[in-house]
Protein backbone atom coordinates (compact mmCIF):
# COMPACT_ATOMS: atom_id res chain seq x y z
CA UNK A 1 0.00 0.00 0.00
CA UNK A 2 1.02 3.34 -1.29
CA UNK A 3 1.24 6.02 1.91
CA UNK A 4 -1.04 8.77 0.11
CA UNK A 5 -3.78 5.50 -0.08
CA UNK A 6 -3.23 4.52 3.65
CA UNK A 7 -3.91 8.51 4.51
CA UNK A 8 -6.70 8.61 2.25
CA UNK A 9 -8.11 5.21 3.60
CA UNK A 10 -7.59 6.09 7.39
CA UNK A 11 -8.18 9.95 7.34
CA UNK A 12 -6.28 12.68 9.05
CA UNK A 13 -7.37 12.20 12.28
CA UNK A 14 -6.46 8.74 12.68
CA UNK A 15 -2.93 8.41 10.35
CA UNK A 16 -2.09 11.42 12.49
CA UNK A 17 -2.64 9.75 15.31
CA UNK A 18 -0.98 6.71 14.62
CA UNK A 19 1.86 9.12 12.91
CA UNK A 20 2.09 9.86 16.45
CA UNK A 21 2.43 6.68 18.78
CA UNK A 22 5.15 5.15 16.00
CA UNK A 23 6.84 8.38 16.43
CA UNK A 24 7.18 7.78 20.03
CA UNK A 25 8.16 4.11 20.13
CA UNK A 26 10.69 5.23 17.24
CA UNK A 27 12.43 7.71 19.22
CA UNK A 28 11.29 10.22 16.19
CA UNK A 29 10.75 14.18 17.87
CA UNK A 30 7.03 14.43 17.10
CA UNK A 31 6.55 18.24 18.73
CA UNK A 32 10.41 19.30 16.91
CA UNK A 33 9.15 19.76 13.72
CA UNK A 34 7.75 16.22 12.37
CA UNK A 35 4.14 17.03 13.50
CA UNK A 36 3.67 19.83 11.38
CA UNK A 37 5.30 18.00 8.16
CA UNK A 38 3.30 15.32 8.61
CA UNK A 39 0.54 17.91 9.08
CA UNK A 40 1.13 18.74 4.80
CA UNK A 41 0.38 15.34 3.27
CA UNK A 42 -2.24 14.54 5.51
CA UNK A 43 -3.60 17.62 4.62
CA UNK A 44 -3.10 17.28 0.73
CA UNK A 45 -2.82 14.15 -0.72
CA UNK A 46 -0.69 15.85 -3.54
CA UNK A 47 2.10 16.92 -1.17
CA UNK A 48 2.24 12.87 -0.65
CA UNK A 49 5.59 11.29 -1.97
CA UNK A 50 4.82 8.67 -4.12
CA UNK A 51 8.11 5.99 -3.64
CA UNK A 52 6.87 5.59 0.21
CA UNK A 53 5.00 2.36 0.23
CA UNK A 54 5.13 -1.22 -1.53
CA UNK A 55 2.73 -3.73 -2.34
CA UNK A 56 3.49 -5.65 1.34
CA UNK A 57 2.73 -2.17 3.44
CA UNK A 58 -0.52 -1.99 5.40
CA UNK A 59 -1.53 1.70 6.59
CA UNK A 60 0.92 1.41 10.10
CA UNK A 61 4.22 0.05 7.95
CA UNK A 62 3.60 3.00 5.50
CA UNK A 63 3.58 5.67 7.57
CA UNK A 64 6.38 3.92 9.66
CA UNK A 65 8.69 3.99 6.64
CA UNK A 66 7.49 7.85 6.24
CA UNK A 67 8.94 8.68 9.43
CA UNK A 68 12.15 6.88 9.15
CA UNK A 69 12.57 8.50 5.66
CA UNK A 70 12.03 11.65 7.87
CA UNK A 71 14.64 10.61 10.93
CA UNK A 72 17.32 9.06 7.89
CA UNK A 73 17.43 12.73 6.43
CA UNK A 74 17.58 14.62 9.72
CA UNK A 75 20.37 12.32 11.05
CA UNK A 76 22.19 13.04 7.84
CA UNK A 77 22.41 16.20 8.38
CA UNK A 78 25.85 18.19 7.05
CA UNK A 79 27.10 17.94 10.85
CA UNK A 80 26.71 14.63 11.29
CA UNK A 81 27.63 12.93 8.03
CA UNK A 82 29.87 10.84 6.86
CA UNK A 83 30.43 11.42 3.27
CA UNK A 84 32.21 8.73 1.13
CA UNK A 85 34.66 9.18 -1.70
CA UNK A 86 33.73 9.15 -4.85
CA UNK A 87 32.49 5.35 -6.12
CA UNK A 88 34.19 5.52 -9.65
CA UNK A 89 38.09 6.41 -10.61
CA UNK A 90 38.94 9.18 -12.91
CA UNK A 91 38.65 8.70 -16.90
CA UNK A 92 42.38 9.25 -18.00
CA UNK A 93 41.21 10.25 -21.40
CA UNK A 94 40.23 13.41 -19.38
CA UNK A 95 43.91 14.45 -18.52
CA UNK A 96 44.94 13.26 -22.35
CA UNK A 97 42.20 16.01 -23.84
CA UNK A 98 43.08 18.38 -21.30
CA UNK A 99 46.84 18.63 -22.18
CA UNK A 100 46.14 18.21 -25.69
CA UNK A 101 44.69 21.81 -25.66
CA UNK A 102 47.17 23.26 -22.56
CA UNK A 103 50.54 21.65 -23.89
CA UNK A 104 52.31 23.62 -21.50
CA UNK A 105 51.23 21.43 -18.35
CA UNK A 106 53.20 18.92 -16.82
CA UNK A 107 51.20 15.37 -16.23
CA UNK A 108 51.86 15.87 -12.30
CA UNK A 109 49.51 19.43 -13.13
CA UNK A 110 47.04 17.56 -15.61
CA UNK A 111 46.54 14.99 -12.61
CA UNK A 112 45.87 17.79 -10.02
CA UNK A 113 43.30 19.00 -12.38
CA UNK A 114 41.72 16.00 -12.33
CA UNK A 115 41.80 15.47 -8.49
CA UNK A 116 40.90 19.29 -7.61
CA UNK A 117 37.46 18.28 -10.09
CA UNK A 118 36.74 15.34 -8.29
CA UNK A 119 37.19 17.16 -4.84
CA UNK A 120 34.71 19.95 -6.09
CA UNK A 121 32.32 17.78 -7.10
CA UNK A 122 32.55 16.43 -3.54
CA UNK A 123 32.12 19.69 -2.31
CA UNK A 124 29.13 20.55 -4.64
CA UNK A 125 27.32 17.18 -3.18
CA UNK A 126 27.01 18.24 0.41
CA UNK A 127 26.42 21.88 -0.49
CA UNK A 128 22.57 21.04 -0.45
CA UNK A 129 22.95 19.68 3.00
CA UNK A 130 24.77 22.51 3.98
CA UNK A 131 21.80 24.90 2.94
CA UNK A 132 18.76 22.64 4.50
CA UNK A 133 20.46 22.47 7.87
CA UNK A 134 21.80 26.18 7.80
CA UNK A 135 18.30 27.29 7.64
CA UNK A 136 16.63 24.57 9.71
CA UNK A 137 18.88 25.77 12.44
CA UNK A 138 17.71 29.53 11.85
CA UNK A 139 14.09 29.14 10.82
CA UNK A 140 12.89 26.68 13.71
CA UNK A 141 12.13 29.67 15.80
CA UNK A 142 10.04 31.90 13.08
CA UNK A 143 8.14 28.45 12.87
CA UNK A 144 9.41 27.01 9.54
CA UNK A 145 10.77 23.14 9.83
CA UNK A 146 12.46 20.74 7.70
CA UNK A 147 10.55 18.17 5.24
CA UNK A 148 14.29 16.11 6.22
CA UNK A 149 14.56 13.13 3.79
CA UNK A 150 12.21 14.72 0.78
CA UNK A 151 9.29 13.69 3.19
CA UNK A 152 6.96 16.71 1.41
CA UNK A 153 6.46 16.36 -2.35
CA UNK A 154 8.28 19.68 -3.89
CA UNK A 155 8.71 21.32 -0.05
CA UNK A 156 11.57 21.55 1.52
CA UNK A 157 10.20 23.60 4.68
CA UNK A 158 6.92 23.87 5.76
CA UNK A 159 5.50 26.47 7.97
CA UNK A 160 3.34 25.92 11.06
CA UNK A 161 1.02 28.47 9.47
CA UNK A 162 0.78 26.39 6.42
CA UNK A 163 3.07 28.13 4.47
CA UNK A 164 5.48 25.94 2.23
CA UNK A 165 8.59 26.83 0.91
CA UNK A 166 10.74 25.03 -1.69
CA UNK A 167 14.54 25.87 -2.12
CA UNK A 168 17.52 25.39 -4.19
CA UNK A 169 21.06 26.10 -3.92
CA UNK A 170 21.48 28.52 -7.89
CA UNK A 171 18.54 29.77 -9.98
CA UNK A 172 19.24 27.28 -13.31
CA UNK A 173 18.85 24.20 -10.63
CA UNK A 174 15.05 24.81 -9.85
CA UNK A 175 12.78 22.34 -11.07
CA UNK A 176 9.26 22.43 -12.66
CA UNK A 177 7.11 20.75 -10.73
CA UNK A 178 3.82 22.18 -10.10
CA UNK A 179 3.61 24.90 -6.96
CA UNK A 180 -0.27 24.84 -6.81
CA UNK A 181 -1.83 22.70 -3.83
CA UNK A 182 -5.14 22.64 -2.43
CA UNK A 183 -6.89 25.97 -0.76
CA UNK A 184 -5.25 28.09 -3.09
CA UNK A 185 -1.79 27.70 -1.01
CA UNK A 186 1.10 28.13 -3.35
CA UNK A 187 4.85 26.91 -2.80
CA UNK A 188 7.47 29.59 -2.07
CA UNK A 189 10.33 29.48 -3.97
CA UNK A 190 13.84 30.53 -3.17
CA UNK A 191 17.22 30.23 -4.49
CA UNK A 192 20.43 31.30 -2.91
CA UNK A 193 22.44 32.72 -5.91
CA UNK A 194 22.12 33.50 -9.23
CA UNK A 195 23.95 31.09 -11.93
CA UNK A 196 25.28 34.04 -14.50
CA UNK A 197 26.75 36.24 -11.90
CA UNK A 198 27.60 36.34 -8.31
CA UNK A 199 24.45 37.42 -6.65
CA UNK A 200 23.17 36.38 -3.50
CA UNK A 201 19.16 36.25 -2.58
CA UNK A 202 19.31 36.00 1.25
CA UNK A 203 16.63 39.73 1.30
CA UNK A 204 14.23 37.87 -0.75
CA UNK A 205 14.05 34.66 2.05
CA UNK A 206 14.25 36.87 4.97
CA UNK A 207 10.69 38.52 3.45
CA UNK A 208 9.85 35.03 2.97
CA UNK A 209 10.83 33.77 6.26
CA UNK A 210 9.92 37.35 8.29
CA UNK A 211 13.51 37.10 9.33
CA UNK A 212 16.03 39.53 9.11
CA UNK A 213 19.42 37.91 10.09
CA UNK A 214 20.19 35.58 7.18
CA UNK A 215 23.21 36.22 4.47
CA UNK A 216 25.91 34.98 2.66
CA UNK A 217 28.48 35.81 5.48
CA UNK A 218 26.47 34.19 8.01
CA UNK A 219 25.96 31.02 6.01
CA UNK A 220 29.31 30.81 4.88
CA UNK A 221 30.74 31.24 8.44
CA UNK A 222 28.17 28.33 9.20
CA UNK A 223 29.83 26.12 6.29
CA UNK A 224 33.46 26.60 7.64
CA UNK A 225 32.72 25.96 11.41
CA UNK A 226 30.50 22.38 10.01
CA UNK A 227 33.75 21.27 7.93
CA UNK A 228 35.73 22.15 11.21
CA UNK A 229 33.57 20.09 13.90
CA UNK A 230 33.11 17.13 11.13
CA UNK A 231 35.93 16.91 8.61
CA UNK A 232 34.66 13.59 7.57
CA UNK A 233 31.12 15.45 5.73
CA UNK A 234 34.05 16.36 3.20
CA UNK A 235 35.07 13.12 1.31
CA UNK A 236 38.71 13.29 0.08
CA UNK A 237 40.33 10.92 -1.75
CA UNK A 238 43.47 9.18 -0.12
CA UNK A 239 45.32 9.62 -3.21
CA UNK A 240 43.47 12.60 -4.13
CA UNK A 241 47.60 15.01 -4.24
CA UNK A 242 44.94 18.27 -2.59
CA UNK A 243 45.08 16.14 0.22
CA UNK A 244 47.12 17.64 3.41
CA UNK A 245 50.38 16.37 4.47
CA UNK A 246 49.94 14.52 7.39
CA UNK A 247 52.23 15.01 10.12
Amino acid sequence: MKLKDAIQNLGQTKATAIAHKLSNEMNVDWDAGACFVFKVITNDPNRVPGNIGGVNDDEHTAIKKWLQKYQTGKEGCASKRVSNPPGIVADPIIEEIIGAKLTNLTSEELNKVTYAHRLGMSAENILGLMLEEYLAINLQAHGWHCAWGETVKSVDFVNEDGSLLQIKNRSNSENSSSSAVRDGTEIEKWYRIKADRIEYMWTSLNRICGTSHLSEEDFVSFVTSTIKSNPNCLAVEENNPWQQQKN
